[in-house]
């Protein structure tokens, strides 16, 4: 009497197996079997609430069967209920030790939390019922994973995969192995064979998307994705991902609805704006670009992303854009950043004094305001530096808030500078940095490793454009990245950001790990690439800002990421001490003392001298000594180091104005001790005395 519901499930067929069950339960409605029977056939007909009721009546009836509350588990992780599943699992094996599935989920379950010692006592444990059960080989193999130990999984899962072919999670780690040894074709395969027992699984299935993507079939990863986006429950992130694909694939007729839906679910999201503008430019389609912002602004008109977007589709300094910032600044009635845009277009357009009185403005909402105080001050000091310098203490007397207090100071530091007052303009910038170094990083010592190199691997043909973008402090490397970000470019900047990758290139440890051997340079390479996708990336370029560089990376680059090559930002290296002390750095690093600071700095120039001398990595090096203010300039030197397009960004991109070249020669006298320490690396480098 089982066989029918039995047969139903087995061909998916929701709807008989439901009917079917129904039918049993109201003939035997205490059966224990037909009660578990009508659970699954609900759960097949996604109905999850009632397959839940179900089992939760038969637990009513029969609390002590192990099995009934192991499929209640399984009810909950579909849920997502971990902390609910991990009950129901616990009383499961409560109630019969024996229980292997119960162990085999609770040890996924911990590696989903990261704790990898208890999933591997929880397999042990596992073992010890059913040693050579396929599932616990693929856990098995998914902890090997985990541990850095791609050879161990894959051989643990292919041998295993050979005697039960079909089961799902052998198929699901075998995938996974394979994906972390970059084979990628192997890796797809094995993962549509999961899907074919789990058709509904989004997110495997934009995994095998990002798989068949990375293979370089772009068109093939957005047609895999489209039929998901048809129903109506698409997340707004699968709309954005799929347009990005047709813009990968050169399909950007396609790519600009699957866009807009997603801007229209989302429409502050800075990825989608990126998207959009880069298909627009494609299509040199301003009517769009201005009618889909405007419409988006009509019903969020308090989106700053919004309205910058729309300002960048005009001519910088132009009509247009004017009435773009006087319909921001309607929308948003002394907004700090819409008055900062009126300042810089009337900078652009010679209206000074409009210019001026706008800042004025900003100030006057935003006492302390960095860029609008930047903007007055640099009329200031052009007129009177002194005059800076007691407007200055004026304000640093009146302000409440501690914050605002450390960016006047900040500036303070740069107008005693401007008053050639070298002296205190040092010690001011050293007090900022002593009182911010508890919550700062010590900077990562250089390892100084200059050999031997592996031999470099051969490009791969399929490989995306790869940069690895670097420079020291003061070098303006933050110039560089920000060219590509307001062009809509594929930069990663998540390193310097409050949520940072956890892949080995952001471990201040990993160079010496790599010189030492504890780190293969195999698996940093597939790490970096694992996470990839989930930061972002482009299919086709990527260009990832690296917060610290040491030439020990090429133990891995050389062999295992033969695509990249390193984008060097470099000026003079006192004139990168000088701006560090003045502007900080992007990443919290932390400053004891001037000398200190050359001395880390002078062991970080040292490699890129030996970078130049001996071609350690591809390379090329950016000096932006005479260019770190000219936004064509520097667009211009990154095409030619790149041999690609670079827009122009605005000025304004830029934020505040830095110091000339050779200002460090104002500081003579004050910083000797630091300079003497920088200049055999400036001689070495190129940079006079």
């Amino acid at each position: 009497m089982y066989d029918t519901v039995l047969d139903a499930l087995r061909r998916g067929a929701a709807d008989e197996a439901l009917a079917a069950a129904q039918s049993l339960a109201e003939q035997q409605p205490d059966d224990l079997r037909t009660l578990r029977l009508l659970a699954s056939a609900q759960r097949l007909s996604g109905d999850t609430d009632a397959a839940m009721a179900t089992l939760d009546g038969a637990l009513a009836r029969y609390p002590e069967d192990a099995d009934l509350h192991l499929e209640r588990a399984g009810l909950l992780l579909q849920s997502r209920d971990l902390s609910g599943a991990e009950t129901a699992l616990a009383q499961s094996i409560g109630l019969d030790p024996n229980q292997f599935p119960a162990y085999i989920i609770q040890a996924q379950l911990a590696m989903g939390r990261g704790e990898l010692d208890e999933a591997d006592r929880l397999v042990r444990t596992a073992a010890r019922i059913a040693p050579d059960h396929p599932q616990l080989k693929a856990v098995e193999g998914l902890l090997a994973l985990r541990r850095g130990r791609p050879d161990e999984a894959l051989a643990l899962v292919a041998t295993a995969s050979a005697q039960a072919p079909d089961e799902p999670l052998l198929r699901y780690a075998l995938g996974a192995a394979y994906l972390a040894k970059e084979h990628l074709a192997f890796a797809e395969q094995a993962f549509r064979g999961v899907l074919e027992t789990s058709p509904d699984n989004l997110a495997l299935r934009s995994l095998v998307a990002n798989i068949v993507r990375r293979q370089g079939r772009p068109a093939e990863a957005a047609d895999e994705l489209a039929p998901l986006l048809d129903d109506g429950t698409a997340s707004p992130a699968m709309h954005r991902l799929v347009g990005e694909l047709e813009l990968a694939a050169d399909r950007t007729d396609a790519a600009v609805p699957r866009l807009k839906r997603a801007l229209a679910l989302m429409p502050g999201d800075r990825r989608t704006l990126a998207a959009l503008i880069e298909a627009w430019q494609r299509r040199d389609d301003q009517a769009d670009a201005r009618g889909t912002l405007d419409a988006a602004l009509a019903t969020h008109p308090q989106l700053q992303d919004l309205w910058l977007a729309r300002l960048g589709v005009e001519t910088f300094a132009g009509d247009e854009a004017r009435a773009v910032i006087d319909r921001w600044l309607v929308a948003m009635p002394d907004y700090p950043p819409a008055l900062m845009a009126r300042v810089t277009v009337l900078d652009a357009l010679g209206d000074t004094e409009g210019a001026e009185a706008a800042a004025h403005r900003v100030v006057e909402v935003q006492p302390g305001h960095t860029l609008a105080e930047m903007r007055l001050l640099d009329g200031m000091m052009k007129r009177d530096p002194a005059a800076a310098v007691t407007r200055l203490h004026w304000l640093l007397e009146r302000v409440q808030d501690p914050d605002v207090a450390r960016a006047l100071r900040q500036l303070l530091g740069f107008a005693h500078d401007r008053a050639d007052q070298p002296a205190e303009a040092v010690a001011t910038w050293l007090s900022l940095h002593a009182e911010a170094a508890s919550i700062r990083i010590t900077p990562p010592p250089a390892t100084g490793y200059t050999g031997p190199w592996p031999e470099r691997a051969p490009r791969p043909d399929d490989a995306p454009i790869t940069v690895f973008m670097w420079g020291a402090p003061g070098s303006m490397i933050e110039r560089l990245t920000r060219t590509i970000e307001v062009s809509g470019g594929p930069i990663l900047q998540d390193r310097i950001g409050p949520n940072p990758p956890a892949d080995p290139l952001q471990r201040m440890d990993t160079p010496r790990a790599l010189v030492d051997g504890t780190l293969d340079g195999a698996y940093l390479a597939a790490q970096w690439r694992a996470a990839l996708p989930g930061r972002g990336a482009r299919p086709r370029v990527v260009f990832d800002w690296l917060p610290f560089w040491d030439n020990a990376y090429a133990l891995a680059l050389r062999p295992h990421i033969p695509e990249a090559g390193l984008l060097i930002a470099l000026r003079d290296p006192r004139d990168m001490l000088v701006d560090w002390l003045a502007f900080g750095s992007p990443a919290p690093l932390r400053v004891e003392s001037a000398v200190e600071a050359a001395r880390w700095l002078a062991g970080q120039l040292e490699q890129v001298a030996e970078i130049e001398a001996n071609d350690v990595v591809p390379y090329r090096t950016i000096r932006l000594d005479d260019i770190h203010h000219d936004n064509r300039a520097i667009a211009q030197a990154m095409a030619d180091a790149l041999d690609l397009r670079v827009p122009i960004a605005p000025e304004q991109a830029y934020g505040p104005t830095r110091l000339p070249r050779d200002h460090w020669r104002r500081f003579a006298g004050v910083l000797d001790e630091a300079f003497a320490i920088l200049a055999p690396v400036a001689a070495r480098l190129g940079y006079t005395a």
